[in-house]
This record gives structure tokens, sequence and C-alpha cells, in this order.
């Protein structure tokens, strides 16, 4: 009996703060607030043409620990740079279990240190090289190292990738291992990719001149027995997170930032599409609006009211309120109620509004009425 096998990307929500997706009348609304648990259909056909489905968990691409990495960052701006101090804690805190586990013994020996690496966050961003002042934080812009030290020129070189239509900067390095983690690098050539122009343009940084400035070394701390997460530490301190494979929830939430964001959705749901038996519920908290496709223009109001800005605080019993900081302490706030009327849909009517000031309010008469989808 032959074996054929189909990958069946079926994701479930399972942390207490996964990322979700909304339509709310036509309105499609990303909120955060998952670990991946990868089914693979087996199908089993004879040479008579009997079809027999089995289904087959797989491990999936990320650790326990790699997911508590992954779940710390998710929602950490700027690679680090705009994290609270309680993000910070709780990223090293992640960082340092992963090292602790080991991973593979000698990254540097290994083949799956080669290749392109998407850097997903940095514990000081401002205080090393100019590519990661500059440019780190930037959320719009994507970051990669590509490592490649088996060929005849063993380099190491840093991307920035301002956009697909607009191109990128390379800066690269001659490379040499030393012992099982370390990597030595001298910088000595950078150049922009403009797509708009037929030649590169030379980075203005003279690396000769430079002397030891333009050296340096990094261990690699950490790297997964996957190939796709590798923890990686500095000459001067830094502490670098990289992914080759990263989550649908972090492309997500990264697109947002930047553009693509409609096929992104599209695309999340695609490999979180739950059967027509599964439902989704309306999880009690504070959801913290992203992005929603609504692109007709309204007033602050308007928009506030049909829960597009702000907060979205989901209640026990029923209960839902949007929380809009305005100014000066000022907040709009509106209190409604919700009730299950179908598969993962909930019709919402909303009638208490108000601008409130610290303990006093003014009331305004509003009701708007609509219908969440969870999808």
């Amino acid at each position: 009996m032959a074996t054929l096998e189909a990958v069946s990307p079926g994701f479930q929500f399972r942390s207490p703060c996964p990322a979700k997706i909304r339509r709310t009348a036509g309105v499609s609304r990303t909120f955060v607030r998952a670990n991946r648990r990868l089914t693979v259909k087996t199908v089993k056909c004879s040479l008579l043409g009997e079809r027999v489905e089995e289904e087959v968990s797989r491990p999936p691409p990320f650790t326990e620990e790699e997911n508590t990495l992954i779940n710390a960052l998710i929602g950490v701006q700027g690679r680090g740079r705009s994290a609270s101090p309680a993000q910070l804690r709780e990223a090293e805190q992640a960082v340092q279990k992963l090292e602790d586990t080991k991973g593979v013994p000698d990254p540097t020996g290994s083949s799956l240190i080669e290749g392109r690496w998407q850097l997903m966050f940095t514990t000081r961003p401002g205080t090393a090289s100019p590519i990661q002042r500059t440019f780190v934080g930037v959320d719009s812009f994507s970051v990669f190292q590509e490592v490649s030290l088996r060929s005849e020129d063993p380099r190491v070189s840093n991307i920035v990738k301002f956009s697909d239509a607009i191109g990128e900067l390379k800066v690269e390095a001659a490379a040499s291992i030393k012992g099982g983690k370390r990597i030595l690098f001298q910088f000595d050539r950078a150049a922009f990719s403009l797509n708009f122009l037929p030649f590169k343009v030379p980075y203005p940084v003279p690396f000769r001149l430079l002397g030891d400035e333009a050296k340096g070394w990094l261990d690699t701390t950490y790297l997964s027995e996957s190939g796709n997460i590798r923890i990686s530490r500095g000459n001067k301190g830094t502490t670098f997170v990289l992914q080759k494979v990263t989550d649908p929830r972090q492309r997500l939430l990264s697109t947002i930032s930047s553009s693509g964001v409609r096929e992104a959705v599209d695309e999340f749901i695609s490999l979180n599409r739950i059967s027509s038996e599964g439902e989704l519920p309306l999880l009690e908290g504070e959801w913290l609006m992203l992005w929603s496709s609504n692109e007709v223009t309204e007033s602050w109001m308007e928009n506030a009211a049909k829960g597009l800005m702000g907060k979205q605080i989901v209640r026990p019993n029923g209960g839902m309120k949007f929380l809009v900081d305005l100014f000066f302490g000022l907040k709009f706030s509106m209190t409604g109620k919700y009730e299950k009327s179908g598969m993962n849909t909930y019709d919402v009517v909303m009638d208490d509004a108000a601008i409130v000031a610290g303990p006093y309010g003014v009331p305004s008469e509003m009701t708007t009425k609509f219908t969440i989808e969870l999808l």
C-alpha cells in the first residue's frame, strides 16, 4: 500500500493572549491579545483505489520553550527599542531559558546556521552598529542577517529591506570561525540596491579607515535543532533573536506596521481556518485595535462608537465596552451588551456613551448595533 501525505496546517489558539481577527458588519478588524498545532493528514491509497485517511500529530516548527519566546515578542515594537521594562524582562527570561537548553552543540559547525535570518528582537538597538541605530527600531523595515561560512569567501551580511518597491541596504563583512560558537567578522563593503536605479549606491562609511571599529564577533548561544531560531550575543553586549521561519502571528503583526495588511490577514485566516464543527469563543479581556479594513472617512466619534479605535473590553455575562484615549485625560467610553447569534457570530448593541474625565462624565445619546464574526 502506497502512502501519500498532505500537510494541512490546523492552528489553534491556546495562549491566554492570542491574536484574533474579527469581522464587524463587513469590516475586518485585527486585535492582539498562539501556540500552533500542526495536523498532518495521511492518505493511504491501495492499488485498488481504496482511500483511507488518518490524522497524525507532528511536532510544530517551534518547541514549547521557543513558543514562550515568540509569545514574549508578540506586540513588542521596534524590535525591542520601544519595549517596556516588563516586556524586556519577559523576553530576556525566555532568551535565558532557551540558552540553558543548549540547542545544537556547535552551531558554527552546523549547516543549520547558513542562510538568511530575520531579526525579530534585540536588547540594545541604539548602542551597536550604525545600521542598528538608524534602521533596526523602524518596524516598517525588515532586517535580515545572511550567514555564509562554507563558501570560498566566508561572509556575514546585515540587510535592511525598505520595501519591495524601494530596495535594500546590504552591509557585508568577511567572516571566520573561532571555536564552536564564535564568528569573527570585519566589515569591508556596503551598498544600497535601489529598484529605481540601474546601479548600486555605495554606503558612505570608510571601513578601511575605521580599523578595529569595523571588527567584531558574534557568539551563537542557541541554535534550534529545527534551524528556525537563533540567539546570538555580540561583542558590544547586544543580544539578537533571529528566525528563519516566522510564526504567522509575527508576520501578520509586522505587516500591520507596513503595507499589504489585507493580504497578510487573508493568509493568516487561511492558515488558521477552523473546521465547520469548531467554535471560537469571544474571549474576555482587553483587546487593542491594530488595524481596520474600513476605508470610509468618518468622524472620530462614529469610529469610536463602532469599536474602530482604542480598546475593546469584553466582560463576563455579555458585557462590552469601548474605550478611546482622547487628550488631556479625556476618554470616550461606550458600553453595551453582546449575545451569541450563530456559529462564531455575536450581535452587539452599544447604547451608553460618555466623554469621561476622571470620575466625571458627560453622557451622549448614541446607539450602535452590529454583528461580530470571529474569523
